[in-house]
């Protein structure tokens, strides 16, 4: 027996946005999702894709930790009380994981890159990752790769059609 979804159901998770240049300038070691401190019309905002994570980064302050460059755009709908946009948010997460990121921290290049901004049942959240820059080489590896696995996949894909 099949279960009817609900018209007004939505997809879960739905993606706000994503930082498309991290994978490609890092590699990432670790992940893990932390809430996010939002004023005002942030949210509303968010809610219609106006954000960039572009130049983003979070940084641990004594024991909290902070969102930088991440850019909202002002609610159109809103008024002169809008905040920010490119304003320092406040990442929340349990005192302990904090303190494994400052850890992880103090080793040398490596840094804390938000990977995408995501609701999570109506709450916004931010996956973060602990990441280690790429040098030059690393990505040109990379772009080696990606182009001879879409040669193989159109190969085969030609392969089939005959």
């Amino acid at each position: 027996m099949k279960k009817n979804k609900k018209k007004d159901e939505k997809a879960p998770n739905p993606i706000i946005v994503t930082h498309h240049e991290a994978r490609r300038d890092y590699f990432v070691i670790d992940t893990m999702e932390a809430g996010i401190v939002l004023a005002g019309c942030e949210v509303k905002s968010l809610r219609t894709s106006n954000a960039s994570l572009s130049g983003s980064f979070a940084r641990t302050e004594g024991n909290e930790l902070f969102l930088y460059n991440l850019y909202i755009a002002p609610y159109a709908m809103g008024n002169r009380e809008n905040p920010e946009t490119k304003r320092p948010r406040k990442l929340l997460l349990h005192k302990q994981q904090i303190l494994r990121v400052r850890a992880k921290m103090q080793e040398k290049g490596l840094a804390l890159i938000p990977l995408k901004l995501y609701f999570n049942h109506g709450i916004v959240k931010v996956e973060l990752a602990v990441c280690k820059g790429k040098n030059h080489y690393d990505k040109r590896q990379d772009m080696k790769k990606d182009s001879a696995r879409r040669e193989i996949d159109r190969a085969i894909k030609n392969r089939n059609r005959k």
